[in-house]
C-alpha cells in the first residue's frame, strides 16, 4: 500500500512522462519530404525509411507501398488482385502480390526493378488498370501449361517464380507465338536447377524481356544465350547436384522429376509427400569417430551435411512417414520384404549388405551411382558445356 506521499510521487512523474512525450517541442524528428525537397530525399528514401521503421509491427515491404498506390487511383484493386492470386493458389501453389507487381512492370515496359517513380509515372497506373484482365489471363495461361505440360505440380518444385515472367511476357504480347512455343519445359527447368534466377534478378529480366521483344516469339536457345551473358549458369555438375539435400531449395523440383506418381498436390496440405532419411539421423549422431586429442571415439562421424545429403533422402507419402510407419526405423528393416519396384522407385542398392550401419559410406557411393544415372541426361558432361 503506497502512502500519499508516494502516491504524489507517483503522479507527478506520470504526467512528466505524459507531457515529455506529447509535446511536439520535446520530440526530436525531421519530415521526409520527397515532393518539396526531392534533393534532400527520394521517394525510394522514404519508402525505405518507412520499410526499416516498420520492421517491428506487421512487416510491409515495398510491393506493399507501391500496391498502395495503385489503390489509390483504382477502388477495385484490392478485390481484383485477391481474386487473381486465388485463382493462382488455388492447387499448391504461393504466388504473391509482388510477382503479380513485378509482372505488371516488366510487361508493360516499365523494367523489372520496383521504383515508387514508376507507380507515380502519369498513365502507369491506368494503364495496369485498363490492361489488368489481359494480365491476368496470361498469367493463369502459363501456370495452366506449367501444371498441365511440366513437372512442377506445386510451389515447393518452384524455387523462383521469377522464371515465369519471361512466359507470361510472350504469352501477353504474342499468344499466337505462346501457343507453338518449343522447349518451354526445358527452360524452366534448366534454369530453376541451376539457379540461374537466383540473387538480384531484375537486370537478368530485362535483359530477357528485351530479347523477347526483339524476337517477338520464345525460343529457349536464345534465353539461354542471354543468361550467359548476364553470367547466370546453367549448367547441372555433379557439385550442383549433390548440394541439393535434405532442406535445399531445389531437393522438391529433383523429386518432382523423380517421383512422378507421387500427388504433390493433395487437398489436404499435410497429405504432402514428405522427404526422409533414409539411415535416421538419430542412428547416425551415435556413430564416433576417433579424436586425435583425446584417443577416445568422442567425435561425431557424421556431421549434418553428411546426415541430409541426397543420396540418403527419399521421398515417401504422409501414411509411409506418419505414425507407425518409417520414421526412424533402419534401412535394413525398413526396406526387408519390399518388392524390386518399390526399391527400384527409390534408387535403392539391392546389395543388402549395404543397409547396415557400417556400411553407410558403401551405400552412399553405390547409391550416388544409381542417381547419377538417373540424370545423366541432365548432368553436365565432364570437360564439355552445354549449347
Amino acid at each position: 500500500m503506497l502512502t500519499e506521499s508516494e502516491l504524489n510521487k507517483l503522479d507527478n512523474h506520470l504526467n512528466l512522462v505524459s507531457k515529455t512525450f506529447k509535446m511536439d517541442e520535446a520530440i526530436t524528428y525531421q519530415e521526409l519530404d520527397s515532393i518539396d525537397a526531392p534533393d534532400l530525399y527520394t521517394e525510394d528514401d522514404v519508402v525505405e525509411v518507412f520499410i526499416r521503421a516498420n520492421s517491428g509491427g506487421t512487416k510491409l515491404g515495398k510491393s506493399d507501398l507501391l500496391f498502395s498506390l495503385l489503390t489509390s487511383s483504382w477502388d477495385d484493386a484490392d478485390v481484383e488482385m485477391d481474386d487473381l492470386l486465388e485463382a493462382l493458389n488455388r492447387h499448391g501453389f504461393n504466388f504473391t502480390r509482388d510477382f503479380v507487381l513485378k509482372t505488371c512492370l516488366t510487361i508493360l515496359g516499365q523494367g523489372s526493378r520496383y521504383e515508387v517513380e514508376k507507380f507515380r509515372k502519369p498513365g502507369v497506373r491506368e494503364e495496369i488498370q485498363a490492361k489488368w484482365d489481359d494480365v491476368s489471363d496470361a498469367i493463369l495461361d502459363v501456370l495452366d501449361f506449367i501444371r498441365g505440360k511440366t513437372y512442377i505440380q506445386c510451389d515447393k518444385a518452384l524455387p523462383t517464380y521469377l522464371v515465369l515472367i519471361p512466359l507470361v511476357h510472350v504469352r501477353y504480347h504474342w499468344p499466337k507465338e505462346w501457343g507453338r512455343a518449343r522447349d518451354v519445359d526445358s527452360y524452366v527447368l534448366r534454369s530453376s536447377i541451376s539457379g540461374a534466377f537466383g540473387g538480384s534478378s531484375d537486370n537478368l529480366l530485362d535483359a530477357l524481356t528485351a530479347k523477347v521483344n526483339e524476337m517477338k516469339a520464345f525460343n529457349a536457345d536464345e534465353l539461354f544465350n542471354v543468361m550467359r551473358t548476364q553470367g547466370r549458369s546453367l549448367e547441372l555438375t555433379e557439385d550442383r547436384l549433390w548440394q541439393m539435400g535434405y532442406g535445399s531449395d531445389t531437393v522438391h523440383l529433383l523429386f518432382n522429376l523423380w517421383y512422378r506418381q507421387f500427388n504433390y498436390t493433395p487437398a489436404y496440405e499435410n497429405n504432402m509427400p514428405q522427404i526422409d532419411h533414409i539411415f535416421p539421423q538419430s542412428m547416425l549422431r551415435k556413430v564416433k569417430a576417433d579424436n586425435p586429442r583425446t584417443g577416445r571415439k568422442d567425435l561425431m562421424k557424421y556431421r549434418e551435411a553428411d546426415r541430409n545429403q541426397l543420396p540418403n533422402c527419399m521421398l515417401l507419402s504422409r501414411e509411409e512417414n506418419g505414425a507407425g510407419g518409417k520414421s526412424d526405423t533402419p534401412p535394413d528393416k525398413w526396406f526387408a520384404g519390399k518388392s524390386n519396384d518399390y526399391l527400384d522407385m527409390h534408387l535403392i542398392p539391392k546389395d543388402k549388405a549395404l543397409w547396415q550401419l557400417e556400411r553407410f559410406d558403401d551405400f552412399i557411393a553405390a547409391r550416388k551411382n544409381l542417381i547419377r544415372d538417373k540424370f545423366s541426361n541432365l548432368l553436365l558432361p565432364a570437360k564439355a558445356s552445354i549449347g
